[in-house]
């Protein structure tokens, strides 16, 4: 299990499962500036899918890279299997961006990544993950710098110049 971030030494360090069902970390992403995004298939918010692609494809070559974290804390939102979400995904949006196991990111069994996310300081706000698709930036430090709600477009010009800011 992973254990909160008071006994962390990083954001690194939370243990996770990719959509494969691999078991991992972030270390794979230390020095990376990061966009972790809670994801769901079937939401108004899907859409956004193609620009987080396109973000990442944009920016990638700098040292940047988008997270995916499905969930279906909302409205039953998300596909039933974690092999109905890569297909959905790469079918649909083409997304070649790490994904990760359906993750609770909020509640009771929030995955502790969410629950220490949603509680950082950060310059824009705290507090419980509203909807899909909200959006936290960390920088190659594995510091928390903004945090997005679920309208924000990803290749809108406030999360691109946030990006581009850190890069």
């Amino acid at each position: 299990m992973a254990a909160d971030l008071n006994t962390l030494s990083s954001i690194y360090d939370y243990e996770l499962k990719t959509i494969r069902g691999e078991d991992t970390t972030l270390q794979a992403y230390e020095g990376d500036v990061l966009l972790i995004v809670n994801t769901a298939s079937k939401c108004g918010y899907t859409p956004q899918y193609e620009q987080l692609q396109k973000l990442y494809e944009t920016y990638g070559e700098k040292g940047f890279t988008v997270l995916g974290f499905p969930s279906d804390n909302f409205g039953g939102q998300e596909l039933d299997t974690e092999e109905e979400i890569v297909e959905f995904c790469e079918v649909n949006f083409g997304v070649t961006f790490p994904l990760f196991a359906r993750s609770d990111v909020k509640g009771d069994s929030i995955h502790p990544l969410f629950a220490d996310l949603t509680t950082m300081e950060n310059s824009d706000f705290t507090g419980e993950i509203g909807w899909n698709f909200e959006k936290f930036l960390v920088d190659r430090n594995g510091n928390l710098l903004r945090r997005f709600k679920s309208n924000e477009e990803p290749m809108g010009d406030e999360i691109r110049s946030s990006i581009e800011e850190i890069l």
